[in-house]
């Protein structure tokens, strides 16, 4: 896919959660009702930032740099809007606690990533050391076995 197509990708997303969002708002007894729309409008703002600072050749950069801009602009805009939503249908401060949460759930994942290859390395770091003192056993066997057949062959 290429990085414009990527780049409409995001801001769709971001216009479709917004859409979603301005017309159920009223509506919506909880913050659940709507939790999907607040996902999806995150998502496409993080996939509209990820397209505008990937790295992509100099002539793409040069091509679409106003657009990335644009795009880029609009969703926070968006994003802007619809705190102030949230926050008034919700109560002041339930955008603040959504992305606090949200970020805290990042970070907590990314954490658990990290545990997770931390015990991987861990548990091949004891394979290697079991295999080598199991191959260092079995060379001293070896040589235990050589030396007693030429002790054997030796005394004959």
């Amino acid at each position: 896919m290429d990085p414009i197509s990527t780049g409409l990708a995001g801001m769709a997303l971001v216009q479709k959660s917004v859409e979603l969002i301005k017309s159920n708002i009223s509506t919506a007894n909880d913050i659940r009702d709507i939790a999907g729309a607040i996902d999806g409008l995150f998502a496409g703002e993080k996939q509209v930032q990820k397209d505008r600072f990937s790295d992509k050749s100099i002539i793409g950069q040069t091509k679409d740099v106003a657009s990335s801009v644009i795009d880029s602009k609009l969703a926070q805009e968006q994003m802007q809007e619809i705190s102030i939503m949230i926050d008034n249908r919700f109560g002041y401060g339930t955008w603040r606690q959504i992305v606090s949460e949200r970020a805290k759930r990042i970070q907590d994942e990314k954490l658990a990533i990290k545990k997770q290859k931390a015990a991987a390395r861990k548990k091949r770091e004891e394979f290697e050391e079991t295999l080598t003192l199991a191959l260092w056993v079995l060379a001293g066997v070896f040589t235990f076995g050589a030396v007693a057949v030429a002790l054997i062959l030796w005394l004959r």
